[in-house]
């Protein structure tokens, strides 16, 4: 077909009366029933199938397609078509790439060979690279791009990004860290400027969302910094497939996740199946309980771990002091696991180990999304050792959400990390 010029005749094509000539029956695996054709083959010069040019000069070719297979690792189609010239000899023709003739066919083809997997160029930060890492091992559409961190003599940044034409109509992702405020500026510069080198997509991945963990709207002049942050998020450039798309973990306030423009898409994921997938493979997975330390952590879990045997635990006011109690639930004779979305100096968390132990559980371990710990604040958990839960912790998971406590903590018991390298790397192809 490449090698000759064909017109078709449509008083051949539509004629009833005219009984083509027989041609050997082939099926095709692409195809429900083969398709027949009978061209006009016009004489045409050409040095590649001279066999073909002379049988095929002012005769009537009857062709078939034979198989039309997609190859999926190089991008293109294969069409073999077999035909009958009028000397009853059989040829066929193979192309490498798709023919004008079957274009939507030849389309149809190379998208359900990619269907459903979306190639990610992934950059981060430095504070990121091991969690990149995981998650480009944990899937071969993803690839990692690095930039250049730099300052100024004066402290500002100084970035590039190497061989930005390279990633001209591909998907890009920013594996981000919020750590400290210090960082944010330096980090918010390259996502700003990404979107805007021509890409098909842009994904922001900010594991934690920082802001807003400590405050209290309670009196006029209270400043909500999340609020702040969600608008610079919001703002982000548009790329050529339209607004970024965020993907954050158990952010903080419900509320906040309201404070995002129509100009950013957040996507919300969860910690807790990493949780439970683990709990699961205790030996005591049988006598597991939940406890919630406020109403708050309730609210946000209670239904993906429901379960689960609950305890909730509230904090009370006696006299100066605050105290936490027991509000609904038993925890005797279990292996309670306390479950938040994040910790800081941890207090709230050791009050509910200690009440908790005090009121029969057998074991205390505790679950975090995130693990902020400032001041070194892990320190202050204890690893039970001795089977004495009110002395310490038999777990204690984080994610690798935070990576500097993921460094400070790794191979110090009771910490154990769930990596979210799966859940992001699974976030990026939505």
């Amino acid at each position: 077909m490449a090698a000759a010029a064909a017109t078709t005749t449509n008083s051949q094509l539509h004629n009833p009366s005219r009984s083509p000539l027989p041609i050997p029956s082939s099926k095709c695996s692409h195809f429900s029933s083969s398709l027949l054709l009978e061209l006009q083959v016009k004489p045409y010069r050409t040095n590649s199938i001279p066999s073909l040019t002379s049988n095929c000069r002012s005769s009537r070719v009857y062709c078939e397609i034979k198989s039309f297979e997609s190859h999926q690792n190089y991008h293109q189609q294969s069409l073999t078509v077999g035909f009958l010239s009028g000397s009853g000899q059989l040829h066929s023709i193979q192309s490498s790439s798709p023919p004008s003739s079957v274009p939507m066919a030849a389309t149809a083809s190379s998208d359900s060979g990619s269907k459903g997997v979306k190639r990610i160029c992934l950059f981060y930060c430095d504070e990121t690279k091991a969690l990149a890492e995981r998650i480009a091992a944990r899937s071969d559409a993803i690839e990692l791009r690095s930039i250049n961190w730099k300052t100024f003599d004066d402290g500002f940044p100084n970035l590039f990004i190497p061989n930005a034409q390279g990633i001209r109509g591909q998907h890009v992702a920013f594996l981000a860290s919020f750590s400290s405020p210090k960082v944010i500026f330096e980090q918010l510069s390259i996502i700003y400027a990404l979107p805007k080198l021509f890409i098909s997509s842009f994904t922001l991945v900010l594991p934690f969302f920082p802001t807003g963990t400590s405050e209290r709207m309670e009196d006029e002049g209270d400043v909500a910094t999340a609020f702040t942050l969600a608008r610079i998020l919001s703002n982000i450039p548009t790329s050529r497939g339209g607004p970024t798309s965020l993907v954050t973990f158990d952010i903080h306030a419900l509320q906040e996740r309201f404070y995002f423009g129509d100009n950013i898409l957040p996507c919300f994921e969860s910690g807790i199946p990493l949780l439970m997938n683990r709990l699961q493979q205790l030996p005591d997975s049988h006598n597991i309980a939940i406890a919630f330390p406020d109403d708050g952590a309730w609210k946000r879990f209670h239904k993906q771990l429901q379960h689960f045997p609950t305890i909730v635990c509230a904090k009370v006011r006696e006299g100066e002091q605050r105290i936490v109690r027991i509000k609904e639930g038993d925890p005797q004779g279990r292996h309670v696991v306390i479950v938040d979305d994040l910790v800081q100096s941890g207090g709230t968390l050791i009050e509910c180990q200690k009440v908790l132990a005090k009121h029969g559980a057998s074991r205390v371990s505790a679950y975090v999304t995130h693990g902020i710990f400032p001041n070194q604040s892990w320190e202050r958990f204890q690893f039970d050792s001795a089977g004495n839960p009110a002395t310490g912790l038999s777990y204690f998971w984080i994610t690798d959400s935070c990576p500097s406590t993921v460094n400070a903590v790794m191979k110090r018991q009771p910490f154990e990390v769930l990596s979210l390298a799966s859940s992001i790397a699974a976030a990026l192809q939505i």
